[in-house]
């Protein structure tokens, strides 16, 4: 079993990656499972309309240890970031959320959206994890919307491996390390 990230006090960007339900976000928690001060931030539409999504988001509340502090920042991830303690570690669940809320903008914005967010991830002094979808291993989206997100979601979860100190990608249950395993591609 992999350690546990303690109270190192290091900076350290985590991506954990997979397919719906893998066990992405208990992954997550595992990591941070130690750490002393940890704020969970949660980026999706809260849909209080739908039961099946507020069951999930249950499932997730009674698994956090009740020391963790909840952010829920919506579309306005960068600024929710700059707004945690610096001596708080972060997991944020999920990118695909950050990524829904902004499908509208036109890609110039998007690009502006995304800076934002990886400057405000960069001024961290504790570890920090993101949990993303992998989206594309299945059909093409028969939507424009839905090949917009695949295509944003993929792109963003490359430029952020490339700021990763560690990457797991999660299936079936089980975390494979990338950086140990796997190759950058040129």
């Amino acid at each position: 079993m992999v350690d546990r990230i303690g109270a190192c006090g290091e900076r350290d960007l985590i991506l954990v990656s997979g397919p719906s339900r893998s066990g992405k976000s208990r992954w997550a928690e595992h990591l941070l499972g130690h750490h002393p001060a940890v704020t969970y931030v949660a980026t999706s539409d809260p849909r209080p309309e739908d039961p099946a999504w507020q069951e999930r988001l249950r499932l997730h509340r009674q698994r956090r240890p009740e020391a963790w502090q909840l952010l829920e920042c919506g579309p306005a991830l960068a600024w929710g970031l700059a707004s945690i303690a610096s001596d708080r570690a972060l997991l944020i669940d999920s990118l695909g959320g950050f990524v829904a809320w902004h499908l509208e903008q036109v890609e110039a914005q998007w690009q502006a959206t995304v800076a934002d967010l990886l400057t405000a991830l960069q001024t961290r002094k504790q570890p920090v994890v993101l949990v993303i979808e992998e989206t594309g291993w299945g059909l093409v989206p028969p939507t424009a919307i839905g090949g917009l997100f695949r295509d944003r979601l993929g792109a963003l979860a490359q430029r952020l491996e490339g700021l990763a100190s560690r990457s797991w990608l999660v299936v079936q249950g089980r975390a494979i390390d990338l950086h140990q395993v796997g190759q950058r591609v040129p």
